[in-house]
């Protein structure tokens, strides 16, 4: 409990000396104060989690002091000690957000027992802030490309209304991230969110999946099961993938979105329900429409406020703002060392295509923090499908401006594509290639070349 800062407050010396050795015993970090005046100024510089508060004290009584320190820090948990109190002053402590009481003479039972309990609401408290701060991290829409700017202001506007969204755009762009923020900036922030993935629900599923359905409804319904959008109630419900909706699950959609109604499988009851649908697709909706896969009238009722989320190869400027998030992001979030790519590593990560965009940089840069032996990430450590590519498929050696690094990446494409070659054999690479075997398994070790699949190979026996 040294982490937990209380001040005591009272105009007893001695209730103050007994109180503050009894939490010092506690490994407490206390310190004290003998009137109102005083306890105020301490507050401000001391910033204490827990403070206990007499009620009776000459000049600024207990209530006073209590509503002061409301004003600095709402979050502090004031416990009030009182030998004499009535019912009116413990109800207006009550109202002004104390804690607790304690009765002079104080137990010491009842006083360890009433501080753990507010330093575990307050260890709560923190808990619950670091993970928003965490969770606000995840979700932090990066960048401060043009597109991206454009975005940001569209997502702030969108979130002032109550209109469906349809967002489109690739795999891996952010179509979830942006749903969420435009539903955190809203008027239902306080409401849940609800996602489902349309296209990983099976069609025979996916009405009691969105609607929820009665028991014994279908083979398989031991028991009522609530739907997603009953779930969503108040909130908002993001339907990604909806392009792969079956027909008639289209359909039902529809009159959610119409009438604000659904109806459980096998049940006549038909809900009312109130919620914001945000839709996405990876796919051309207008095209699925004329092969009748899709919805015109679904689609015009989703299309209320359209949204792009931009591919990553459209917007490479935000390259490098998006590794610090990441690097910044995974290292707090599992405790991995901070890391850094170096200048060539990043101009190989500026001229890749990122057909998986966000997200697989994303994974690579977790990759890299976990498996990179030292404090920055060099163009040796890039994985293999990088391997020095531009957008045009062109080797990219000369942007590299280290010779140690050119030579050593030189070194592994040879190696790697003779190895490959010659079936993995090291014996018959050594020999094609003039360079002693024990050289090879040296090369192959430092360039970390086939990590996992090295053993000692013969003539007629490959690398497995």
């Amino acid at each position: 409990m040294e982490n937990v800062k209380i001040l005591v407050v009272d105009d007893e010396k001695n209730i103050l000396e007994s109180v503050k050795m009894v939490l010092n015993y506690e490994k407490y970090n206390v310190q004290v104060a003998k009137d109102g005046i005083e306890a105020i100024d301490i507050f401000k510089k001391f910033l204490p989690d827990i403070v206990l508060l007499d009620v009776k004290m000459p000049g600024l009584d207990g209530l006073k002091v209590l509503k002061s320190f409301k004003t600095v820090n709402p979050v502090a948990e004031v416990i009030m000690i009182s030998g004499h109190s009535g019912i009116e002053e413990a109800v207006e402590a009550s109202r002004l957000g104390a804690f607790d009481f304690l009765e002079k003479p104080i137990s010491r039972d009842k006083l360890v027992l009433t501080v753990r309990n507010a330093a575990e609401k307050i260890s709560l408290l923190k808990e619950n802030f670091n993970l928003r701060n965490l969770t606000a991290k995840k979700y932090e829409l990066v960048g401060q490309s043009a597109v991206m700017k454009a975005l940001q202001e569209t997502i702030r506007r969108v979130a002032r209304s109550d209109s469906t969204v349809l967002i489109s755009g690739d795999s891996g762009t952010g179509k979830e991230l942006i749903a969420r923020l435009i539903h955190q900036k809203s008027v239902r922030s306080q409401s849940r969110f609800i996602q489902v993935n349309c296209a990983a629900i099976p069609d025979e599923l996916i009405e009691s999946e969105l609607f929820g359905h009665e028991k014994g409804s279908f083979t398989g319904a031991y028991e009522k099961k609530i739907g997603k959008f009953e779930s969503a109630h108040r909130g908002s419900i993001f339907l990604d993938e909806i392009g792969d909706l079956s027909i008639k699950a289209q359909a039902k959609v529809l009159r959610v979105l119409e009438e604000g109604e659904v109806q459980p499988v096998g049940s006549p009851e038909i809900k009312k329900v109130n919620v914001r649908v945000i839709a996405a697709t990876n796919k051309n909706l207008d095209e699925e429409i004329k092969k009748g896969n899709f919805r015109e009238d679904l689609y015009f009722r989703l299309h209320v406020v359209p949204i792009h989320s931009p591919s990553l190869r459209d917007r490479k400027e935000d390259i490098p703002l998006l590794i610090d998030h990441f690097i910044a992001f995974f290292s707090e979030e599992n405790n991995y060392r901070k890391k850094s790519f170096s200048a060539e590593a990043l101009a190989l990560l500026l001229d890749y295509q990122w057909k998986g965009n966000v997200r697989e940089l994303r994974n690579l840069v977790e990759r890299m923090l976990i498996m990179c032996r030292t404090d920055q990430i060099s163009t040796l450590d890039l994985p293999d499908y990088i391997n020095l590519r531009s957008e045009t498929g062109q080797l990219s050696l000369l942007q590299i401006s280290n010779w140690k690094e050119f030579k050593a990446r030189s070194e592994k494409m040879f190696l790697e594509q003779k190895l490959k070659e010659f079936g993995y054999n090291v014996a018959k690479t050594a020999r094609e290639i003039a360079l002693p075997r024990s050289n090879l398994y040296q090369k192959i070790e430092s360039l970390g070349i086939m990590s996992g699949h090295q053993q000692d190979a013969d003539e007629e026996s490959p690398l497995s």
